[in-house]
């Protein structure tokens, strides 16, 4: 990894590569598998992990918008027990970093999840899912309010010496308050943006497009938004920062490092281009050279302001 110019590190954690899969559209990596090897990837994130299997919300959950989807698919996944026998077994034969993403509906379900997590060493990060806006309880509810998100990290803290990411809703006031609210109750690393809570309208039938009413937006929309947010969050906080929303590029990729993310993640660019990973992976290291740095560590946080 020394002479790998694109290696980086997140706390802790060595990753070949900046580039993580982020939890939702990677599943579990079956459907990557079959495209390409998923060992181009820094990381991967499992879906998010409820303690029982949850079906998800109610069909349509998936639509289009203007430079961006839609989604309220409400963490359909089967269960902390499924995925340890059977899921988690594939993601550590795939080759990058296992990240599992915790999704409670309340703090003894995050509590149960983060333990039997902990004690599984295929499992080399757990990422904190307080920010999913598709389920009526945990999640978004949770990481909307600071002192909520102090109390939670507080109580899973002692369970684990893995890393704790904490990944941040940006439906809030101040997303920095937040980041600081987890850094202080000792989380590792701070993960933003997860989806922005969103509607669409038929104008025929009066109704919304998805059956939730409303859904998480993703994709190049949200973009700016998420750069300003890593941005705030990186000036706030001591512990690294992961960035993601509307990457879909080596370019953007430098963007979201120079604003002060460590790594970043890829969403809802997969579900366009599958094999984007490789073909940015391709273009950093020119793209590099040509801005005058040598190694992809050295961009992070070079943010010229005014």
């Amino acid at each position: 990894m020394t002479d790998n110019i694109l290696a980086c590190r997140v706390g802790s954690v060595e990753l070949a590569n900046p580039l993580i899969a982020a939890s939702g559209t990677f599943g579990f990596g079956r459907e990557a598998a079959a495209l390409y090897d998923p060992a181009c990837w820094g990381g991967i994130c499992s879906k998010g992990l409820t303690l029982r299997e949850r079906l998800g919300n109610a069909t349509p959950r998936v639509a289009e918008s203007a430079c961006g989807m839609l989604n309220s698919v409400g963490l359909q996944n089967p269960g902390l027990a499924y995925f340890m026998q059977n899921e988690l077994p594939f993601m550590a034969g795939l080759g990058p970093r296992v990240i599992a993403n915790a999704a409670g509906h309340s703090t003894e379900d995050y509590l149960s999840i983060v333990e039997g997590l902990a004690a599984d060493p295929r499992v080399e990060v757990i990422e904190l899912n307080l920010s999913c806006p598709n389920v009526a309880e945990g999640c978004m509810s949770i990481g909307t309010d600071p002192r909520q998100i102090r109390l939670l990290v507080e109580q899973l803290r002692p369970l684990t010496t893995k890393p704790l990411w904490v990944k941040l809703t940006p439906n809030v006031t101040s997303i920095a308050t937040a980041a600081m609210a987890a850094e202080a109750a000792g989380a590792d690393a701070i993960s933003l943006v997860n989806t922005f809570l969103a509607m669409r309208i038929d104008i025929r039938s009066r109704r919304p497009i998805l059956a939730n009413n409303t859904g998480g937006l993703s994709g190049p929309a949200i973009k700016p938004i998420a750069l300003r947010m890593v941005h705030d969050v990186y000036q706030a906080v001591k512990i690294p920062v992961v960035g993601m929303g509307g990457i879909a590029s080596a370019e953007d990729v430098i963007e979201f490092m120079l604003a002060g993310a460590t790594a970043v993640q890829l969403g809802t660019a997969q579900l366009v281009h599958p094999y984007l990973p490789m073909q940015i992976l391709e273009e950093l290291p020119p793209l590099l050279q040509e801005l005058g740095f040598s190694r992809i560590s050295e961009v992070t946080g070079q943010l010229k302001t005014y």
